[in-house]
């Protein structure tokens, strides 16, 4: 519905906390596809403790008018559903927050800040939820009475709530869809009659029309990315926050001709995707730190035997178990480094979504062109937020299958100009293809050669010249003539393309590295424009700047870095900015 209403300003953020199990997630995905009917832009994220029931779990959505892609600390409304939850996002709330919840479950505690409604955060709003709940069927539908609830406040269309109410739910019996739609009404009854208008930071703009674009997630963009890419199997084991891309491949399987195998450990998995390279299937492994440090092994093997792997590495926080549901990124240098001797790599680190489908398509390409292992590298925000964006463009999508069908005197590691000899698979031509993960001679036979070996390293070593020149470029955003350079890699981007725009030092622009290595060769020249550097990183080392160091020998003196498992908002990083000097 073209003309909906958020906040003065055209952007809105609506959060929403409780416990594991209390419902938070069937909430937030049916009020994001309210705002979506509406035809507003939305983007949505969350936090969440390593927990199946308890703790404090919050998703923040955005809405506006424009394009929104980044979290924010602030907090126009907010919804705690427990004390906890009030407890855990208390920083956040401002005097404007419209806080809505039931009163008697928030006891006020000494120190609070005083308003119209005594000593509770924010505006506070107490809301009948329990009853209203129980009055549409039972507790269960709390959820969707705060729905309604927020959708009256945003000044949405009571219709497109109906409408999207009966979308959610039209698999359902025809009861249960009757009572989430009577919640739904009980919920924007109680909201239009609430006294507190939306913050000072809001009022009505009319949103733009997003109905025909898609919404995904990071781990569904990449898992779309590898089927635009031709997998054909992917071989993992579980890992947060690895395993949206496992079980999203593992569901639209069979519509894609691709086999999900859940391996019994991350070992098997890496070693069941290079024997499916090696057969002639394009595959992936999907894991994170933990998981990847079992696989190592597994990518020498790759390495030695030049078969190509695909390696989606999604970050969280270590060393070991560590946080295993916030986010971080301290594995890049882990994935550099990762394997014993010397041998080419790719390193893709995707920060949009956009990137996230067209890099790993790409990644299959390079994977298979060079014989080489590939990484899709992201991290727990990356993977769980989502937003709108229009459908990706598959016209230049395009998979060539570099496999030749042998003769009878195939040599499998042949020596040629490039490093890369051409791969054939077992039964396709009279050739016998033998691989060994001693090192070997050009027919693939186990050698001892000092000469060989010195040929073979050279071999693998000289593809990185051809890897070079199809490096990606890193992206420039903002004024061309800025003399302050933000550079950032990864999830970061929208982060800081926003707070670029909300800070007071003047012209800034942000330099985005969406290929961390090998680098594009004309990434020093970009960094060089400016008179000013800084670096944003979610971890404790300044892991990119340490490359940019090695490599480049640029030294960036401004490094803004957090490490404490979340992610920086628009305001935070504005902030950082500002009192940064470079």
């Amino acid at each position: 519905m073209r003309g909906a209403k958020v906040p003065e300003g055209g952007d809105a953020s609506i959060v929403l906390c409780g416990p594991a199990g209390q419902g938070v997630q069937t909430a937030e995905q049916l009020m994001v596809a309210v705002f979506r009917r509406a035809g507003l832009n939305v983007f949505a994220t969350k936090e969440y403790m390593s927990r199946v029931r308890g703790g404090s779990n919050s998703t923040t959505i955005r809405i506006s008018p424009e394009r929104v892609r980044a979290l924010v600390d602030r907090m126009d409304i907010f919804v705690p559903l427990d004390r906890d939850a009030l407890e855990h996002c208390r920083t956040r709330i401002s005097k404007d927050t419209i806080v809505l919840g039931e009163k008697e479950v928030f006891s006020a505690e000494e120190g609070d800040p005083p308003t119209e409604e005594g000593t509770f955060p924010g505006r506070f709003q107490d809301i009948p939820l329990s009853r209203l709940a129980k009055e549409a069927g039972g507790a269960i539908y709390a959820n969707t009475v705060v729905v309604g609830t927020v959708a009256a406040l945003c000044k949405i269309d009571e219709a497109v709530v109906r409408s999207s109410v009966e979308n959610a739910f039209q698999k359902r019996d025809r009861e249960i869809v009757d009572k989430n739609l009577t919640a739904a009404r009980l919920g924007y009854e109680l909201g239009a009659g609430l006294p507190h208008g939306l913050p000072s930071a809001a009022g009505g703009a009319g949103a733009s029309d997003t109905t025909t674009e898609v919404i995904l997630n990071g781990g569904e963009a990449i898992a779309l990315g590898a089927i635009a890419g031709g997998c054909r199997f992917i071989s993992s084991y579980p890992m947060t926050p690895s395993t949206p891309v496992l079980t999203f491949l593992a569901k639209h399987g069979t519509d894609f001709d691709i086999v999900a195998e859940q391996a019994e450990d991350e070992i098997a998995a890496i070693n069941m995707a290079l024997g499916a390279w090696y057969a002639g299937a394009r595959s992936m492994v999907s894991t994170s730190g933990g998981g990847f440090a079992l696989m190592v092994e597994g990518l020498s093997l790759a390495a030695m035997t030049e078969t190509p792997v695909v390696i989606h590495l999604a970050q969280r926080p270590g060393p070991a178990t560590g946080l295993p549901t916030r986010t971080e990124q301290g594995e890049l240098l882990f994935a550099l480094r990762a394997g014993h001797g010397e041998f080419p790599r790719v390193i893709f680190t995707p920060g949009t979504l956009e990137d996230g489908f067209y890099l790993t398509q790409k990644a299959f390409n390079l994977a298979d062109r060079y014989q080489i292992p590939v990484f899709v590298l992201t991290d727990q925000y990356f993977i769980d937020s989502y937003y709108n964006l229009p459908p990706f463009d598959l016209a230049g999508v395009d998979n060539p299958d570099p496999v030749i069908q042998t003769t009878a005197d195939y040599r499998r590691y042949a020596f040629t100009e490039d490093g890369v000899t051409p791969r054939g698979i077992p039964g396709y031509g009279d050739g016998l293809v033998v691989v060994d993960s001693d090192e070997h001679d050009e027919e693939g036979h186990i050698t001892e050669d000092e000469n060989v070996r010195a040929r073979m390293v050279q071999k693998r070593l000289k593809k990185l010249e051809a890897l070079v020149r199809e490096a990606v470029p890193p992206e420039w955003i903002g004024p061309p003539d800025a003399e302050t350079l933000v550079i950032c890699w990864g999830s970061t981007v929208h982060l800081a393309a926003e707070a670029i725009t909300k800070t007071t030092r003047g012209k800034q622009a942000v330099l985005y590295f969406k290929q961390v290595y090998p680098l594009h060769a004309g990434a020093a020249g970009l960094i060089r424009k400016a008179k000013r550097l800084s670096i944003v990183e979610n971890n404790a080392t300044g892991q990119f700047a340490r490359i940019l160091q090695s490599r480049l020998q640029i030294d960036v003196p401004v490094k803004i870095l957090k490490y404490d498992g979340l992610p920086f908002t628009v305001e935070e990083l504005a902030r950082e900015l500002d009192t940064a000097v470079g």
